[in-house]
């Protein structure tokens, strides 16, 4: 039974830590794609700022929420993953709107 226990809590565990990095991860492809984009010509300066500014601002509140809690919570969690998922779906809109530099 302890081991039972301590195996759930451990993987409990493990879970949380996993998903924040999954969040930073996320950021860190994201500001790879808005750079390979700019790269390759398929962002405009305006573009390319406008994306850069989203992405600051998603991680000024990620670490804000980290700051406050010592961690992320479910919801600051949802929250962080709804705005990245927003800012790749603005991502791949500017990428294939046949604008070019």
């Amino acid at each position: 039974m302890k081991t039972l226990i301590l195996t759930i809590t451990f993987a409990a565990a493990f879970c949380g830590a996993a998903q924040a990095q999954n969040v930073a991860q996320r950021q860190q492809n994201e500001r790879q794609r808005i750079a390979q984009g700019a790269r390759s010509g398929e962002l405009t300066k305006g573009e390319t700022a406008a994306l850069s500014r989203q992405q600051q601002s998603i991680h000024n509140q990620v670490a804000r929420d980290r700051r406050d809690g010592g961690g992320l919570t479910a919801a600051e969690r949802a929250r962080a993953r709804h705005r990245l998922d927003n800012a790749s779906r603005d991502i791949y809109k500017l990428k294939h709107n046949r604008r070019t530099r």
